[in-house]
């Protein structure tokens, strides 16, 4: 390995770039709010939805400002957490890896300038729009330059069997969700959840830490692809149903699940995601115990419909990683979930 160049510590970080105690307050108050929904003495229900990656920080402020002015009408309802990911997982190591890789899509990685700009933008998303965000947790070392910022984290379809990542949503104190592998396996999941709902001793970023376990610990189905690379959904009515059988075979505290509408369960049609809401609202008026376990959605949505790659004339607010559906849609769809829950 050469080294490129040493990194800041995340309390270095933390004190060129703080928390205001404004953002303190706000953060405090989100997370309450949050944890709310996945404890269930809330009955507000949680939508996950931003750009698949945070690529350019204008638009990404842009999105989530249009956001809180549409949470403003509906917070009675739902929480909206904004998907601020900065960082994303390659299937082949090939790609685009988000801003914490390259602050610049166009232009070659630098990881110093990619941590500064990932903590500015989540920071300016924050004091902006007043929402705190989601992001994933695809490094479990680089969580700690976020941890004092982010509300929801997610553990990739690539990542939620590794050790080190259950352990670290272990050690954490607001929502995590496992998403089920890529093979659509559930019991890999829940796995995952049981360890995270557990405390453990281990080794972190060069230090002997123990934790409690995270309570707020639940699954995300976000379907599966089989030997033949087919996708095979997994949010429709009995698919929920087992998932909540298995559940309670677990006795896990706070059974929760969120639902990917993208990814395997759309086989990446943006606007599938909106008739799959639908099927998924409509799967919690049929079933009062899917209503109780089912928390919310994930949803992947930008300013301009679609996808582009990297280069020449680039639209902006446009994805350069997934398909996302547009702002119009987003609006539309938001309003209706709030209609429905």
């Amino acid at each position: 390995m050469k080294i490129n160049k040493a990194l800041p510590s995340p309390q270095e970080l933390k004190a060129e770039y703080p928390l205001s105690d404004k953002l303190r307050e706000l953060k405090r108050s989100r997370d309450e709010e949050i944890r709310q929904v996945f404890t269930g003495t809330s009955d507000k229900f949680a939508v996950i939805i931003g750009p698949c990656s945070a690529d350019n920080e204008e638009a990404v402020c842009e999105y989530v400002n249009r956001l809180s002015r549409i949470h403003e009408k509906v917070s009675d309802r739902l929480v909206l957490i904004p998907r601020i990911y900065t960082n994303k997982p390659r299937t082949t190591g090939e790609g685009y890896k988000g801003m914490l890789h390259q602050p610049d899509p166009d232009k070659a990685p630098d990881l110093y300038a990619g941590i500064l700009a990932i903590r500015r933008l989540h920071l300016r998303a924050m004091e902006e729009s007043g929402l705190t965000a989601a992001d994933e947790m695809l490094y479990p070392e680089n969580r700690s330059y976020l941890d004092d910022i982010l509300s929801y984290e997610a553990i990739g379809a690539r990542s939620v069997e590794n050790q080190q990542h259950r352990l670290t949503a272990s050690g954490m104190d607001i929502p995590v969700g496992m998403k089920n592998p890529t093979s659509g396996d559930l019991s890999v999941m829940l796995n995952s959840v049981v360890a995270a709902q557990q405390g453990h001793r281990f080794i972190y970023r060069g230090l002997d830490v123990t934790t409690d376990g995270n309570e707020l610990a639940h699954v995300i189905l976000r379907g599966g692809v089989d030997k033949y690379g087919t996708c095979i959904p997994n949010y429709h009515y009995e698919d929920c149903v087992r998932l909540l059988e298995l559940y309670e075979k677990k006795n896990l505290r706070n059974p929760a699940a969120v639902i990917d509408v993208n990814h395997s369960n759309s086989d990446k049609r943006c606007k599938e995601q909106i008739r799959i809401v639908s099927e998924i609202l409509h799967s919690r008026r049929a079933n009062a115990d899917l209503k109780h376990m089912i928390k919310g959605v994930m949803i992947e949505s930008y300013l301009v419909e679609g996808r582009q790659d990297i280069g020449g004339e680039m639209i902006y607010g446009k994805s350069i990683t997934d398909p996302c559906i547009g702002w119009e849609d987003t609006e539309t769809l938001i309003y209706k979930i709030a209609e429905e829950c």
